[in-house]
């Protein structure tokens, strides 16, 4: 079965080019601004958007992903309504693949099997959960699976080679490698290490491989697009939408208009990774 990230990679594919892969938070600021925002995003050039569930112990995220979950949560953010949002999308999109990120926890008090028939039905198309090792396949990886849905896995620079295998066994649409050891948005990423760590992943696997954490500029995005098969970039956009926002926290008339420039910035930086390359 062929998902919407498939299609995606093989269109890139024949235009030689690399994703633009972005990440925001469901309901950040609020609800209908996020809804806004996430609309914009495939016309400023976004071809594959992430969408993170807010979760109050997010483990793996820098201070501005967590402010972005913490605002979200105070708007009134919940997992139902993130699908709710998904849905509202794909009313009028249906081309553009969507990938829910986040921590296993909403979606384990959700219910595995509702939230998998839920997300299926509401238009999503791959899971990234961050603290489900692949130990733990049984829990949601492999019913996502069968429910259709892409399960992303992450890599990072500490998976070594006797690792990678387990890593990739069930791991489907694309391979999700973190740049930098740590935390989202705590340090830029050096492109030369990895396109090395890229390459050695390729050699594991036929699946694409997108490189996140780290990226925060368009050059940096084109350096890191030249070696992989997408950028992801989510701090710089959350950063760029809390730059918006008015002294209480709300959203402002920039607010859409300064997430979608900041996306278009970053697009053309990756657009320009394979003519840069050649």
């Amino acid at each position: 079965m062929t998902t919407r990230i498939d299609a995606r990679f093989a269109e890139l594919k024949k235009q030689g080019r690399s994703a633009f892969i972005t990440f925001l938070m469901a309901g950040d600021p609020d609800p209908a601004t996020s809804l806004d925002i996430i609309k914009a995003l495939p016309k400023a050039g976004a071809d594959i958007i992430e969408i993170g569930m807010p979760f109050t112990d997010p483990m793996a995220d820098g201070p501005a992903i967590q402010a972005a979950g913490l605002r979200a949560l105070k708007a009134g953010m919940t997992l139902k309504k993130t699908l709710a949002m998904v849905r509202e999308f794909r009313n009028g999109d249906n081309a553009t693949p969507l990938v829910l990120m986040g921590y296993y926890n909403p979606i384990y008090i959700y219910g595995v099997d509702k939230f998998l028939v839920d997300a299926k039905s509401a238009g999503v198309d791959g899971l990234i959960i961050v603290d489900l090792p692949p130990e733990e396949d049984e829990e949601l990886c492999l019913p996502a699976l069968k429910a259709g849905l892409n399960f992303i896995r992450l890599a990072t620079p500490t998976t070594d080679d006797k690792r990678l295998p387990a890593v990739l066994a069930n791991t489907s649409g694309f391979v999700y490698y973190v740049a930098i050891t740590g935390i989202t948005g705590s340090a830029a990423a050096d492109s030369g290490v990895v396109g090395e760590a890229v390459a050695r992943i390729k050699r594991h696997t036929s699946l694409p491989v997108c490189v996140g954490f780290g990226i925060r500029t368009p050059e940096a995005a084109r350096a890191i697009a030249q070696n992989a098969d997408g950028a992801v970039v989510g701090t710089a956009l959350v950063d760029a939408l809390r730059g918006s926002l008015d002294a209480e926290g709300r959203a402002t008339a920039k607010t859409v208009g300064a997430v979608a420039d900041m996306v278009s910035s970053l697009a053309q930086g990756v657009r320009g990774a394979k003519q840069a390359a050649e």
